[in-house]
């Protein structure tokens, strides 16, 4: 079930809503959970059995690992726990891609090694390791759920469930337990779903129209490769804050505070700052889960950190997907790290104006040219598009349909350009230090324009005309 379907907004949602406030306060996790079994039934009713499953198991070990006394029963059940994940994961997901690849090095084994065909299970990525790091946690030292249905619902809470962010058991366990609902809260919740649903089908989903045209086409001008990478660049920005803003929102209508997974990611100055503004919970997950045990950047040597940062980036690339593409990209963004490190860039270019822009702008051209790798289907395609974005195999450097396109996209792109600036904070802090009233007015316009853009999206809806979301597949 999408967020963005009529299913969802106008039953689903309305009924989960209704029965949570009308349930005793003690039955109401046990309500998020069934509605979050059913909401993940819906569209993967096989899979449900692999969650609960996933549930289970982590449940346990995470007793037994908190049961243990002796150092190294502990780190045996940890070390259990996360291959028992890991190996969830490769099965759905890496699998065929594994056994397609080991096919192809070696043809006179084929009768040997079979092609598998798993079904990807929707955000196993995701609901895997939230389990995963709730097992580190308690072995770190924070306290094991007792309660199975806790334990269940942080794994399963649907806002979150299937595309993020990724949440960290500890900064939810006493949610977990106790938790405030207030109406404030939940009008925060409402105006913040309202914003991601806008983003998500008022611009994600037109950039989409944009950006498929041109990753299909079988011939390229220069300004239309460009046109197409910066619209797919636009696309996945809205679209995947856009589900966050979504999923934030719906947890603050029960109560629930999420980290931010977002933070105006296109206005970095350099890699190493846009990936600290860019999937944010997962980027803590990895620094956190895999970089800090590894040695971080307190090692010895380069060379340990070097490999520290190389790890954790073909991690990201592989936690992607199975595909060259998605290793390549992640390999692609450890170099850029790891060459931002060893010249120390982020800390030279602050306070100094011209550096700054020079970064943002060498930045921008990598973040475009990785999410054209990212989009590919194949290193093969990558390769042909990127070639034709610098009139390599292009058919021109313009062409009519481009030109075109151009100008029936240009409000859409000042749109785009507009959302992904913090302008609207800074306005907001200058007026409030001014004149409170004027921010509250404005607010209260603000929230009539949010009503009216969802009832356009809700148009949109009615007529068919919605996308699937993009980290869905992951």
């Amino acid at each position: 079930m999408l967020f963005t379907s009529l299913e969802f907004l106008f039953l689903f949602l309305p009924a989960v809503l209704v029965g949570y406030y009308v349930l005793r306060r003690e039955l109401r996790n046990a309500w998020l959970l069934v509605a979050s079994l059913a909401f993940y039934a819906y569209g993967e009713p096989r899979f449900v059995l692999v969650m609960v499953a996933s549930i289970l198991v982590n449940y346990i070990l995470a007793l037994i690992v908190s049961a243990c006394r002796r150092t190294s029963a502990r780190k045996s059940a940890l070390a259990v726990a996360i291959l028992l994940n890991l190996a969830l994961i490769f099965v759905y997901k890496y699998a065929n891609f594994v056994t397609s690849v080991a096919r192809s090095l070696f043809p006179g084994w084929q009768g040997v090694i079979p092609q598998t065909s798993f079904v990807l299970p929707i955000g196993i990525s995701f609901f895997t390791f939230q389990a995963m790091s709730y097992v580190v946690d308690v072995y770190r030292g924070v306290p094991a759920q007792k309660n199975p249905v806790n334990i269940a619902l942080y794994i399963a809470m649907f806002p979150q469930l299937i595309a993020g962010p990724i949440v960290r058991y500890d900064t939810v366990a006493g949610q977990l337990a106790s938790r405030h609902e207030s109406l404030d809260k939940f009008s925060s919740g409402v105006s913040r779903f309202l914003a991601g649903f806008a983003k998500k089908m008022l611009l994600a989903n037109l950039f989409a129209a944009t950006a498929d045209k041109y990753f299909d086409a079988t011939g390229l001008s220069v300004c239309g490769a460009w046109l197409g990478a910066v619209c797919y660049t636009f696309q996945i920005f809205f679209d995947f804050s856009g589900y966050s803003d979504m999923a934030i929102g719906l947890g603050r209508m029960f109560g629930f505070e999420f980290l931010e997974n977002f933070n105006y990611p296109y206005v970095s100055r350099s890699v190493t700052e846009f990936w600290r503004r860019w999937h944010m919970s997962l980027g803590s997950w990895f620094r956190d889960y895999l970089y800090f045990p590894l040695g971080g950047s307190r090692v010895a040597t380069k060379i340990r950190l070097v490999f520290n940062l190389s790890v954790v980036w073909l991690a990201t690339g592989i936690w992607h997907g199975a595909n060259w593409t998605f290793i390549l990209w992640g390999a692609m963004y450890g170099v850029l790290i790891i060459a931002e490190k060893m010249t120390n860039w982020p800390k030279r270019i602050e306070g100094r104006r011209v550096l700054g822009i020079a970064g943002w702008a060498a930045t921008m051209l990598f973040v475009v040219l990785g999410w054209v790798l990212f989009r590919a289907t194949s290193l093969e395609s990558a390769g042909r598009y990127l070639a034709a974005m610098f009139g390599f195999g292009a058919t021109g450097l313009m062409d009519d349909p481009t030109r075109f396109q151009l100008g029936e996209s240009a409000v859409i792109l000042l749109a785009g350009v507009a959302a992904s600036v913090p302008w609207l904070p800074w306005l907001g802090s200058q007026i409030s230090a001014k004149s409170p009233r004027v921010l509250c007015a404005l607010e209260l316009v603000g929230n009539v324009a949010l009503v009216a853009l969802f009832f356009v999206g809700v148009s949109y809806l009615a007529m068919n005309a919605h996308n699937p979301f993009i980290y869905f597949n992951f």
